[in-house]
């Protein structure tokens, strides 16, 4: 995913209007909109037993299926974990009746995982807990030296600058609390799938997305470990869905909410003979402190951040969009799987590029 072009407001870095206007020069009439979680991305294949998974992948480890993290790797550490996990969404499955749907014995997930400090445990203890802690403890340092000369009017600015510091400090902090709980369980995760990337035959990329949106919210009903993802359909060119998006946007960022992420209802879509980006991401004011730090927000330092370089990851998320469903069209064609390892291959080297990783 890519995100919007800057917001020229100088409250915001990432707002609405701008992924509307991106869909509206690509003719795109029909868009959806949905909840972006704050978890850890994971692929899940699923097969209806452990035989069927065998006959059709080849494997020989027992296993009804297995989770993947986006660059492959097994993502849970746990193999029982893993298996409970396969399990529960194998039972959704049965009970939803999708494998007679689709006419296939496994099914193709995308899905967020939370919560996001179960994979992300290591950057919260190196990197985001001592940003938001060490720039706390200097602005308050900073605000006791001060008092201690409070007769001084020179002090003024620099006290009005260390107590923003501070109350930023305790933002990002807060933020990233709202993104972390422990988990001793499976009952613990949250899943939340929002893709049925493909089955037997099939890749789901020629329904909708209203369809997976609306077949995915069946699936959750199935297991509380299961997450809905809420999401609307809109027009970008029609000012009261706008208005609508904007709204429900903010009040969703306003509690701890992420963003929401915008994609053309069909996909993969091409408007005005243009390639529309799959997905466009727009983040919540209070969460860019994760990724550009508690002070982002100040004037001297948003207006910086205007200037974010988008071409690049653009380019890279559109390539990697087309290499990803050629990759499970060889796959489902039942193609040479050298052919299928050059998509995945493919895939890897762009997420080597330089790219800024914020964006």
């Amino acid at each position: 995913m890519a995100p919007p072009a800057a917001a020229p407001s100088k409250r915001y870095l990432e707002h609405p209007d701008q992924a509307f206007k991106y869909f509206q020069t690509r003719s795109v009439d029909d868009a959806v909109a949905e909840e972006k979680h704050m978890g850890s991305r994971a692929l899940l294949v699923v097969a209806r037993d452990a035989a069927r998974a065998k006959s059709r992948f080849g494997v020989s480890d027992g296993k009804a299926g297995a989770a993947y993290t986006r660059t492959g790797r097994a993502f849970f550490e746990n193999e029982s974990t893993e298996a409970e996990v396969i399990a529960r969404l194998r039972a959704a499955l049965d009970a939803m009746g999708l494998w007679g749907e689709l006419a296939s014995d496994w099914i193709l997930l995308d899905a967020e995982v939370m919560p996001w400090s179960a994979k992300a445990r290591g950057l919260l203890r190196s990197l985001y807990r001592p940003t938001a802690t060490g720039s706390r403890a200097a602005a308050e340092a900073l605000l006791e030296a001060i008092s201690r000369h409070s007769g001084s009017a020179d002090l003024e600015s620099l006290r009005s600058a260390a107590g923003r510091q501070a109350a930023n400090a305790t933002r990002m902090g807060a933020v990233l609390e709202g993104y972390c709980w422990p988990v001793d369980q499976v009952d613990d995760y949250r899943i939340a799938p929002f893709h049925l990337l493909a089955a037997e035959g099939r890749v789901l990329a020629d329904m909708p997305h209203a369809w997976h949106m609306e077949t995915v919210a069946k699936l959750a009903a199935s297991d509380p470990i299961l997450q809905e993802t809420a999401w609307r359909r809109f027009n970008p060119s029609r000012a009261s869905d706008r208005a609508e998006i904007v709204e429900w946007w903010t009040q969703h960022t306003d509690q701890g909410g992420e963003g929401l992420v915008m994609k053309p209802n069909a996909w993969p879509s091409r408007g005005s003979g243009k390639f529309v980006q799959p997905a466009i991401k727009v983040r919540g004011r209070e969460y860019l402190r994760i990724i550009y730090g508690p002070d982002y927000c100040e004037p001297r330092n948003i207006e910086r951040l205007r200037h974010r370089a988008l071409g690049a990851k653009r380019s890279r998320a559109a390539r990697e969009y087309e290499l990803g469903l050629e990759g499970l069209h060889r796959f489902v064609e039942r193609q040479p799987l050298a052919t299928v390892h050059e998509c995945a291959l493919g895939v890897l080297a762009f997420e080597s590029e330089p790219v800024d990783p914020r964006l």
